[in-house]
């Protein structure tokens, strides 16, 4: 058996690179790694009529878009990517609104399933009257 001491690279001095490169890797914009985010364009132009969004929303719904481009970018048409962007826009104001909303833990949940179409009920059968105890007769 060799020597573990012959390698030129040391457990610890591997782990503290992997750990060097991973830490690089998650501060990296994903957009510069993949090629075919470099040629898709910054969101296009909104319709006028298009929700007003903090930079922070906006933020969010760019990157929502950027993330389903670098999945599907190749097989959407440039049709399909403006109706992804407005799609992503009209949905940023309901989702503040819900992540605004307060709860706790032990909270139930905000709507109980009702069924639509009430049904008639079959009535329920009467119990029958007791009838009272007949005493017995002394001939």
């Amino acid at each position: 058996m060799s020597s573990q001491n012959d390698s030129p690279i040391s457990r610890r001095e591997f782990a503290r690179r992997a750990a060097f490169v991973s830490a690089a890797a998650t501060l990296t914009p994903s957009n510069l790694l993949t090629a075919e985010s470099a040629a898709l364009p910054i969101p296009a132009q909104l319709p006028a009529n298009a929700p007003k969004l903090s930079p922070e929303s906006q933020a969010e719904v760019d990157a929502r878009i950027q993330s389903i481009f670098a999945q599907y970018g190749s097989r959407l048409s440039d049709a399909q990517k403006a109706d992804i962007r407005r799609l992503a826009t009209e949905a940023q104001p309901p989702l503040e609104r819900l992540r605004a909303f307060a709860t706790e833990n032990g909270d139930g949940p905000g709507l109980y399933l009702k069924p639509l179409i009430e049904r008639e009920r079959k009535p329920s059968p009467m119990p029958a009257a007791p009838k009272p105890a007949t005493a017995p007769k002394n001939s």
